[in-house]
This record gives structure tokens, sequence and C-alpha cells, in this order.
């Protein structure tokens, strides 16, 4: 049976597993409770999930790209612009759901 850390890659130094809090991105499948892995190192990809802070908040959210700007579309915020008050740490490569 392999190992979940290798298929997951997580000894890599830029991944990480988070775990969700609250509602999550439902529209995207990503429910409280799961543990997303995330790559710090990924580069940005327009309708790809990922993990940022906004306005003071650890969010999960759409990346979009119009007109030479990102945006950032959470599920608990109205869209927001990609600026100096906030922050994309985070790519989603994988989740894992624990409560089925």
């Amino acid at each position: 049976m392999p190992d979940l850390a290798d298929l997951l890659e997580l000894r890599r130094p830029q991944r990480y597993a988070v775990r969700v809090k609250g509602e999550g991105l439902r529209s995207r499948g990503i429910h409280g409770g799961d543990i997303l892995v995330v790559n710090t190192d990924a580069e940005p990809r327009t309708g790809k999930v990922c993990v940022a802070f906004l306005l003071g908040d650890v969010v999960l959210a759409v990346l979009s790209e119009k007109d030479g700007q990102w945006w950032l579309e959470p599920a608990n915020h109205p869209a927001q612009p990609v600026s100096d008050h906030t922050e994309v740490w985070a790519m989603v490569a994988a989740l894992v759901r624990t409560d089925v």
C-alpha cells in the first residue's frame, strides 16, 4: 500500500497539509473539516483555488485574472483585487476528506 505522505508529496518543503475551518468553498466541493494539501511554490492560475490572506482573514478563494489584474473570489466576501492588503499564500494541490 502506498504511503499517503508520498502520494501527496508532503515531504517537499513547500507543501503543507491544512485543515479547513468554517464553511470552506462548497461551490468547489471543499467543506469544513477537509484537509487541503497546498503548495506555496505553485504559480497562480486562473480558475484554481488558493489560500489567501484577505482583510486580516485566511480565506479559500478562486483566483481569476481580468485585464491583467488578479482577483480573489472567496465564498464569504465579495470579489477582491489582489493588492497590498491581500496575499496569495498557496495554491491548493489536493483535498483529503476525512468525514464521509
